[in-house]
Formats: structure tokens, sequence, C-alpha cells
């Protein structure tokens, strides 16, 4: 008999819990089906539960079919619960998606899509509320195709119906369907297994209708997954009950019985749960999902046996709380009783700041904050309190740099050297180990990239967490006699610190992807509004009497928005947002100023160095510590001899031949202005042989700049054109990263002009971004009245390069005595550019790589 674990998640009030129940009773496992609004649920168990109407922990129940024991893992709807629903469908086999037929998909079931997407699991759906819904069938239908896959088959119908729909889904299944005229169960089966087609039901689980079919379903095209024969499982959850503590897993491969030994601990029992009850057995097979005594040292996501750790979560709360508690408790023992609530729900991050003795945590919204209000009272026996919520925010690094951490007090002695990198939004933190063992021993290079992995790394901007870097290991050094571990623990924490001083950090902050709905007398209040928070949004899409936008916007701006729609709009609109990513802060320059860290301050984290001279041990300024250091890094960031534009002769040849080209440009602009006095090629090369026609005046000696129209490029070049046809902030974020790249690699300055899209007013807004420079001009003023005015004032003392194609805005370059390279000649730069750092990297492999503009030298 198969074991299949069914994941049930929907968006908030979709009636997950409420099928979760008709489910058990079609199938005899309760005798009465349970409401969450009358607080009988059988899957809600907790007190919380049933008072709130909203499920909070994720629960199991036990099914059994005719052929198959399905396990019903129900997770939470709620946004603000997010976290531990991402837990528990990383252990599901399927899943059931709820979409609610009154409001269809929402922004959370887009979420859930792609966390499903991300743990490639198969899914059913199920479309709830039918028999109160405004909408007819095909129109839900239609909106999921276009929402969420268009692979969506409409189960309900006819055999024959349905055959001939997933015919045309899928061409596995049109190649059995023109053979044979019909389908077999079992290649519906592996089809959806597979994620080819998603079947598709509708009906109304309070009254029943269309459970059964489902349940029908599942038990005809489920397929019960391959097990190995070496024990695995994986945890997805920590709980208590009764001072027990239950490691709650799925076994992935082999079998798990009572008294086995599992890492540092043993097992003492096996509970198989369903609602709030439980039944204890002596062993769990492949498949099984149950809950565990006796392990102590466990935690969520962690791999056991032959199973793997799971991948970090994508799902993470974004504002900052600090607890606050009555005077007569300990600050420590409250500390450790956080931890417990740590263990359970991981994304909580508690820290303690022992110079203010506090306690921080993180959490998703305000639904949680009062929900972990009533847990602690009920639990721990103490009112607490939270102060009010700051945004959570991060940061990184805009540019490579080389951290070198030296500790040697008297009979200590470590030298730790990191190599600090920036990588792509979303990367998290990567850490690496490129040093020789005959430089430093294995042994230690393993304990320095345990020790970056064992904490939460902080910046020097903020303190706030480390994202989007790499951290890598390329030279160290050991004493025969008088290391010991605790040196190399600070020798690397002063390396990362020196490396983080030695360049230039970014702070991060959360944005919400928005869904606003308004009425359509209101979308020019609501467009207003989006751009005073700082926002970017598409033109609204008019859907009846309502106008949606949507975009993005910073957290920390649009917390509360939800309220003021709901004034505005008389309750006639919707704020539907979901957490985006991390990107660039609005408005750093205040953020750290009220932040107001000081990192030479923070004595827990140094990034001085201590050497030893004369038998006792001395500090090292963080900027002084190179000069002392006793081993080589190998890796030097190179630096151009003069802020020239190098160009090969190749590159030169080309110039020249390109400005015989702009001969006609040059006598249209001279027909209408007079002659110029400068050669344009002046603004590439200090060494040039003198052109024929025109004579050029001093070439100037200031920095080289290139001036790029921002849109004009991206609608130039192809790969850039498709992306904005999706997702304009994308393009434009790509190009900017293009663009640092490039500037990594040539010693120029480099301006980004977009033309104003988020600006009111008479000013115009300047962000610094991966060593470039991106100016988003002032209302009313476009891209090309800004680079012809800057060029004009930057061509007198610097040498200046414009991409545009745009051929009117070239003429005024000419004139401008600055040079014109079209986006073709900059997207073959670019290209040309990425080449050489390639083949670089590829010719020197060991002896000498190159990184961005960095070379490494063994």
């Amino acid at each position: 008999m198969k074991q299949i674990v069914i994941g049930m998640t929907a968006h908030a009030d979709s009636g997950k819990t409420t099928l979760s129940e008709a489910l058990l009773y079609l199938s005899g496992e309760i005798r009465k089906q349970g409401r969450v609004d009358h607080g009988d649920a059988f899957l809600d168990t907790h007190s919380i539960e049933r008072s709130r109407g909203i499920t909070v922990f994720s629960k199991q129940a036990v099914i059994h079919g005719d052929d198959a024991v399905f396990t019903l893992l129900d997770t939470p709807g709620h946004t603000d619960f997010s976290a531990e629903a991402e837990r528990a469908l990383s252990v599901v086999d399927y899943a059931v998606l709820v979409i609610s037929g009154t409001d269809g998909v929402q922004s959370h079931t887009e979420t859930l899509w792609r966390l499903l997407g991300k743990y490639n699991k198969p899914v059913f759906i199920f479309v709830n509320k039918m028999d109160i819904s405004q909408f007819d069938r095909d129109y839900i239908l239609s909106d999921l195709r276009k929402h969420l896959s268009d692979k969506i088959a409409d189960f309900s119908v006819s055999d024959d119906d349905r055959n001939g729909e997933l015919a045309l889904l899928s061409e596995s299944l049109m190649n059995e369907y023109l053979e044979t005229d019909a389908l077999t169960d079992e290649s519906i089966a592996r089809d959806i297994a597979e994620r080819g087609i998603f079947p598709c039901w509708f009906g109304s689980a309070l009254k029943l209708k269309g459970a059964r079919e489902l349940m029908t379903g599942l038990e005809k095209f489920t397929l019960m997954p391959e097990y190995g024969a070496d024990f695995g499982a994986r945890v997805y959850k920590i709980t208590s009950e009764g001072g027990a503590r239950l490691t709650h897993m799925k076994i992935t491969g082999g079998v798990l019985r009572v008294k086995d030994a599992v890492g540092e601990g043993k097992v003492n029992q096996i509970r198989i749960y369903s609602g709030a009850k439980f039944s204890a057995v002596n062993e769990a097979p492949a498949g099984t999902l149950c809950a565990v005594t006796g392990l102590a040292d466990t935690f969520a996501g962690q791999g056991l046996g032959a199973e793997s750790e799971a991948d970090d979560p994508v799902i993470e709360p974004v504002l900052t709380y600090r607890v606050l508690f009555p005077a007569d408790i300990d600050p420590h023992d409250m500390l450790d009783k956080m931890r417990l609530l740590e263990e359970e729900d991981p994304q909580l991050h508690v820290v303690w700041n022992e110079q203010l003795g506090e306690i921080h945590l993180r959490l998703m919204g305000k639904i949680q904050l009062e929900i972990l209000r009533t847990l602690i009272a009920e639990r721990f026996g103490i009112d607490a309190d939270f102060d009010h919520g700051s945004i959570a925010y991060k940061e990184t690094i805009s540019a490579p740099a080389v951290g070198i951490g030296h500790y040697e007090p008297l009979r200590h002695y470590a030298e730790v050297h990191l190599l600090l990198e920036p990588l792509e939004q979303g990367s998290g933190l990567v850490f690496a180990s490129d040093c020789s063992e005959d430089v430093l021993g294995q042994n230690w290079q393993r304990l320095v990239i345990s020790l970056l992995k064992a904490t939460t790394l902080t910046g020097v901007l903020t303190n706030s967490p480390l994202t989007d870097m790499k951290m890598t290991l390329v030279a160290g050094r050991a004493h025969i006699k008088h290391t010991e571990g605790g040196d190399f623990r600070q020798a690397t924490y002063r390396a990362l610190r020196m490396g983080l001083r030695s360049t230039q950090s970014v702070l991060l902050e959360p944005f919400y992807s928005f869904r606003l709905e308004v009425p359509s007398d209101c979308a020019g209040r609501a467009m207003t509004d989006i751009q005073r928070m700082c926002g970017e949004f598409s033109a609204p899409e008019i859907m009846g009497e309502n106008a949606v936008i949507t975009g993005t916007v910073p957290v920390s701006e649009a917390a509360d928005y939800h309220t003021d729609v709901a004034g505005y709009t008389k309750g006639k609109g919707r704020f539907i947002c979901e957490l985006k990513g991390y990107f660039p802060c609005h408005n750093s320059e205040k953020v750290i100023a009220d932040i107001g860290y000081d990192p030479d301050s923070d004595l827990e984290q140094p990034a001085d160095s201590i050497f030893c001279a004369h038998g006792a041990g001395h500090l090292v300024k963080w900027n002084e510590v190179k000069s002392h250091a006793h081993a080589q890094s190998g890796v030097y960031l190179a630096e151009a001899a003069d802020d020239e534009i190098q160009l090969s002769v190749r590159e030169t040849q080309l110039v020249r031949s390109r400005f015989e080209d702009d001969k006609e440009l040059m006598e249209i602009f001279e027909r209408t202005y007079g002659k110029i006095k400068r050669d344009p090629i002046a603004a590439l090369h200090r060494d040039y042989e003198k052109a024929p026609k025109y004579k050029p005046s001093p070439v100037p000696t200031g920095p080289a700049y290139l001036l790029v129209d921002g849109y004009n490029i991206i609608f130039s070049w192809d790969e850039l054109k498709k992306l904005a046809e999706d997702n304009l902030d994308l393009a434009r974020s790509r190009l900017i990263s293009i663009m640092s790249n490039y500037r990594g690699f040539r010693p120029c300055e480099v301006i980004i002009v977009f033309d104003a899209y988020r600006v009111k007013g008479d000013h115009r807004e300047v962000e610094q971004t991966g060593g470039i420079s991106v100016v988003y001009t002032k209302e009313a003023e476009t891209a090309d009245m800004y680079i012809e005015k800057t060029s004009h004032e930057l061509a007198k003392n610097s040498r200046v390069r414009v991409a545009t194609s745009d051929g009117a805005e070239q003429i005024i370059i000419l004139g401008n005595g600055a040079y014109r390279v079209t986006a073709s000649e900059l997207h073959d730069e670019v290209a040309a550019v990425e080449k050489a750092i390639r083949e670089m990297i590829a010719e020197r492999p060991m002896a000498q790589r190159n990184i961005g503009s960095i070379k490494v030298k063994e």
C-alpha cells in the first residue's frame, strides 16, 4: 500500500482547513465535520487557533484509502506564518492548492505556487466556495492558467472531455491518445508527478461538493516516491508537548526504529499524529511522517542519515522587535525561553545584545506578533510585550576587498586572509576555500569556514546581517606550537571586519511587490501615494470599475498602507503585497544616521589586529594591518596607472574609422552651429595622432566619463528589450549590473541616466550603486536634456563618451566635444570586457586568476 504525504496549502480564508475536514469526514476518519468559524475543526488543535479561527501551526492527519494511506499536512495560510508553511512543504510528496472561487488567484497564492515550483512538488488544485462565487468555471480556469500555469486541466468534466484536453497539454499524453484513443490512469499520474499537468476540481468543501471527487483523484493519480534502503530523514519542525521535545520528520529512506541511535541521541518514542492525538509505533518505514522523542540537538531543515540538509528558506521576516518583559524577570532566563521558541520557529532569529541587555527578534507582521505574545503568556506565564517594529535591514558590498585578521598575543598565533566579493541580488552568503594546504593545514581551513557559517555575520554600516557575498579563504598561517582553535576564531572575524572596512558597503532594505485594486476614480490618488512612498509601478490596468496597479515599494514606506487604502476607497480597495527581496535602501543615509552604529566602538567585533613585538601583544589599526601581515594573500586589486581609459590598438583603429563615419553628422552640426574647436577623439586618448581636418585643443586631464542613455540602451539591446517587455524594473537593474561589471574592468566614471519615472518635483535623484552613478532626472527633464548639459560641462576638463543611438542627440554630443558611442558599439565593448575576464580566468587557473578587476597570484 502506497504512503503519500499531501500538503494542504492556500491563501488565508480560502477554505483549506475546511477542505481537510471534508476529506477526513468523507473517509470516515472523523464522525463530524468541524468548522473553523465554530472553533471545532479537527486540525485546529491549539487554543490560539480555535479562538482566532486561523491556522498557525502545521498539523497532520491520517486518511486510510482503498489502496493508499494519506497523511494530510495542514499548513498556515496567513502570510505572517509563511515560514511555517514553507518548512512543511519541503517534506510533502504532493500539494493540494486551494483557491477561493470568490477571490481567485491572490498574491500569496502566487507566492505558494513559486514555492511549490522551487521544491518541485506536483500540485492538485481545488477551487472552493463555488456555491457563492460570482464567477463561472470557465472564467476561473482562464484566470488560473493566466496567473499560475497553462498546464492546468479541468478534471471535473467527463473522462472523454478530460482526456481530450490532456492530450493538448502534454506531448506524451497526446501520443498515447492518438494511438489508443484513451489515456491510462498510470500515464496521467506520471505526468502529474513530473509537473507536466496540474489537475483541477471545483466545488464547495463546506457543503461536501467536489471533495469526494478530489479524494478519488488523489487515490488514482498519485505515485509513491522511490526511497533508498539506507536510513534518511528530513526534520521540518521542532515542538514541545508535556515537557517532551518532539522532532517532526519525514522518513526518506530505510526504516527508523525505537532505540535507534540518530546523531548524538537515541530514539525513545515514535509518534504518528492525527489531529491532537497520536499513536506510538515501534518503527516508521520510508514515506512516514512522524514525531520522535529523545533527540536533543536536531533543528528544522536538518538532514539525518543519508538525507542532505534543506536549502535556506525563501521566505524570511522583514521586521525587527525588541522584547519587553517585567523587571523581576532575569534577562538571561528570558533569553533561554526565547531560544526555545526559536528552535520551533528558526525564522525568529533571536539576537542577544550583551551591552544593552536586550533581546531582539524578527517577525513577519502584526498577527504573528499577537500570537507570539499569547504564546509566551500561555507557555511561560510571562506578560511580555514588544516595542515598535523596525525594518530588518541587510548589508552587502559593491566592490571586492581582501580582509586580513591577525591574532598574536603572547603564546597565541593565527592569521587569516579572506577575499570578499559581491554577488547578485538574492545569492545569500557563499563560502569557499582557495588556499594551498602547504600554506595552511586542511584542519585550520575547515575551522575558518565553519566559523564563518556558524554565526550571523553583520556589516559595518548598521550592524545588519550580511548577504549577497562570497567569502573565500585565500591564505593564512598557524604556529606549530602556539595556535589554538580560539585564535582562528579571533583572526577570522577580524579579517572579515577589516575587509568590510576596506571597501564600500551597501545598505539593503526589503521591498514588497504589490497589487493595488482601487475604484477607477481613485487611481490618481493611488499612483501619487506610490510615488510618495518611493515605489515603482506599471500603468494601471482597468478591470471593470476598478483600476489595478502592480509594482514594488519599500516595506518601510508601505507597512500600514492597507489602512489608508480602505479609508480613501471607503472599503472598496485592496492593497495586497508580498516580500519581493532585498534591494538598495532608498534612504540609506538617513537610516544609517538614525541607527547610529559605530564600528570603531563595537568591541565585540573589532576590525583591528593583535601583533606581537618585544614579547608583548600590541594593537594595529585595521588600515595598517596589511603592512604588518606575516603571510601573502596572493590577491591584489588591479589599479590603473592613471584614470585614463586604456584602449587596444584594434580599438583605436576602430575609433578613428568610426570618427570618419561621423563626417556627415559633423557637417550638419557645423552648418547649424559653426565649426567646433576640439577633436572628439581627444575625449578618448592623450596619446593620439592629430586628425587632419580638425585642430585639437589641449587634451583635458580630468577623469574619463561614460554617460549612458538608460532607456535608449535598454530598448536597443535585444536581451534587455525582452526583459523590459515583462518587467522594466528588472531590465533597469540588469543594465545597472552590466555597467557595474564594466566599470570594474574599465577605469572610467560611469553615469546611467533614466528619464523621470518616480521623481516628483523640481529635484533629481542620484544613486551610487556598484561603483557607478545612476541618475533619475527631475520631473519634465528628459535624459537627453540632462546628458547634453552634463556632457557640455564635463568635456571642459574631462574626457567624455556618450552611449546613445538617438541621432539628434549625437549631433549635440559631437558639438560638445564628446565622443558618441552607439548602442551596438557599447554592447560590443561590454561583450569584449566579459570575454577578456573569462579568458584571463581560463588562462591562469592556478598561477594567476582574475576575478572581475581582481588579479590573484600564488
